[in-house]
């Protein structure tokens, strides 16, 4: 499991917005390269070898990336249904939302659709409470959820999943 030269160039530009000795900071974009790059997801090779690149210890790496919802440490679908879990969104629905997500696709929060195509995660606080309840998919808010939205939502994954890596 190793970078492209092209991705290694990438990886070293990054570095480089940051002051000698801080390569650090260039962690967490280059966990989201690696997490392109790899199959969608972090596995431990994966996030050692961010380590290495970094001149970081490893338990460095795995504390950044079990700490973020955005990193996916197991495999996910081609599509994420990313249901926000706090306060405003559960006062609005948002654990009706995850049930009946759960029983549409026949899964929990955390797993994949046995066709590989949808996985549902709960995360914290996406900062759109006004808008409750609300899921991101990929870059995509989708907000005053109900279950007529989440049946269109998972047709279209469904449409348009030939679109997908």
């Amino acid at each position: 499991m190793t970078f492209s030269e092209e991705q290694l160039k990438k990886v070293q530009e990054i570095i480089a917005r940051y002051p000698e000795g801080k390569q650090k900071s260039a962690l967490i974009p280059v966990l989201h390269l690696a997490q392109e790059n790899f199959g969608r997801w972090l596995s431990a090779e994966s996030m050692d070898y961010v380590a290495s690149l970094l001149n970081l210890d490893p338990i460095e790496v795995y504390e950044v990336a079990t700490f973020y919802s955005m990193f996916n440490l197991k495999p996910v679908g081609k599509y994420i249904l990313e249901v926000c879990q706090t306060g405003p969104c559960m006062l609005r629905g948002s654990d009706q939302i995850i049930d009946y997500i759960g029983k549409k696709l026949n899964i929990k929060p955390g797993e994949t659709s046995a066709d590989g195509l949808i996985t549902l995660k709960t995360v914290e606080c996406l900062g759109a409470c006004g808008y409750a309840p609300m899921l991101q998919m990929g870059k995509h808010y989708h907000e005053y959820l109900t279950e007529e939205k989440i049946d269109l939502l998972i047709e279209h994954c469904k449409e348009n999943q030939h679109l997908v890596k």
